[in-house]
């Protein structure tokens, strides 16, 4: 690839990556996610 291709390759995983970290970081997704690993983990809560 050439350098512009790794730009705009980088540029893409970037963003995908900030679109995950916000979907991760809302109260809905965060406390699902402490409710599986407290279900996996048989820790009374």
């Amino acid at each position: 690839m050439t350098t512009a291709e790794y730009a705009v390759g980088t540029l893409a995983a970037c963003a995908f990556a900030a679109v995950l970290l916000a979907v991760v970081r809302s109260g809905g997704v965060k406390s699902a996610l402490a409710s599986v690993i407290t279900a996996a983990l048989g820790v009374a809560g």
